[in-house]
């Protein structure tokens, strides 16, 4: 199973954040299909790779203190390929997400991490 996963920080209000992270998935192609006050899971939307390689994102959502000024978000994204060359569909899609969270203009990224 291929595995990535990032952690950021933005500043942006807790209230906003969901409504923005829903539609920076649904950017990269993804359908919500979970979400709760700290998480969020969206999956690939089918029809572009075989079944195997759909990928599922996952987000919790972690408030600081002042859930008004900055929040943290774990970002794991998966799908049941075997990650058998470092260029493969999850980490295309990994990359994608990743950009299209430090490219959002609706926030301000503060610190990032990928592995």
């Amino acid at each position: 199973m291929a595995r990535y996963t990032s952690l950021f920080t933005v500043a942006v209000s807790f209230d906003r954040l969901r409504q923005m992270l829903a539609e920076t998935l649904r950017s990269c192609r993804m359908d919500i299909v979970y979400a709760t006050e700290d998480y969020l899971m969206a999956r690939e939307v089918p029809g572009h790779v075989a079944f195997g390689k759909l990928v599922t994102v996952e987000v919790l959502i972690d408030r600081f203190a002042d859930p008004d000024t900055e929040v943290r978000m774990s970002f794991v994204v998966k799908n049941e390929e075997l990650p058998l060359q470092s260029d493969n569909h999850c980490r295309t899609m990994f990359n994608r997400v990743n950009q299209a969270v430090v490219e959002n203009r609706q926030w301000h990224l503060i610190n990032s991490a990928a592995s």
